[in-house]
């Protein structure tokens, strides 16, 4: 005879009457998603592990604050979100400066594969131009697969403004990562620029 499957929001319920266990099968479940957004959101694995040893300290210690208003991967997500946003703000205001990613007496790779790199480090570097609100809506719903439904409410704010952050967000990517599509003089130009260009004939 098989044991039933707890839900989530049976877990949460679980752990808040003192459950030992419960929290760690709820962290279990959704382990893999909740570190995807802090590693996309922090762009460090250490720094994300961090944000996302903050973020379940902060749900483990305030479970019995969660009113079923929404789904408990909608509560877990918006936690690790503002962690993350939280440890962003803190370096930015004590600035760091960054150790190589790489020496020279790491071993050579494949072209393909430093190209690769070259890639994922680009639009790293580009997802940390953009600001704070527009990063978070384009990891959620562009890299992480969420809808525009789910990412409002991980965030707490309106579906029309997941929307309108997105567009500025991926309008302002497609400018900093053109040259990855088209690596001519123009790619980081913007549409207008390039239209003016073509009126006047240069």
């Amino acid at each position: 005879m098989s044991v039933p499957v707890s839900s989530d929001a049976e877990l949460i319920a679980a752990h808040t009457n003192g459950d030992p266990h419960a929290f760690s099968e709820l962290f279990r479940r959704h382990r893999d998603r909740l570190w995807a957004v802090a590693l996309r959101t922090m762009r460090d694995h250490e720094d994300a592990a961090d944000a996302l040893q903050d973020a379940m300290i902060s749900a483990f210690r305030n479970a019995s604050s969660f009113r079923a208003e929404s789904q408990v991967t909608t509560w877990l997500h918006r936690i690790v979100v503002n962690a993350c946003l939280d440890r962003i703000r803190r370096r930015q205001a004590r600035p760091t400066v960054p150790l190589p990613e790489t020496g020279p007496t790491e071993p050579a790779v494949p072209r393909d594969a430093i190209d690769e790199q070259d890639t994922k480090m680009a639009v790293k570097e580009a997802l940390a131009e953009l600001p704070e609100d527009q990063r978070s809506a384009i990891v959620l719903v562009d890299v992480e697969g969420y809808s525009v439904a789910e990412t409002a409410a991980i965030l707490g704010v309106a579906e029309g403004t997941i929307k309108s952050r997105c567009a500025r967000g991926r309008a302002k990517l497609a400018k900093l990562l053109g040259h990855l599509r088209n690596p001519s003089a123009d790619a980081n130009v913007p549409d207008d620029a390039m239209a003016m260009r073509r009126r006047e004939g240069r």
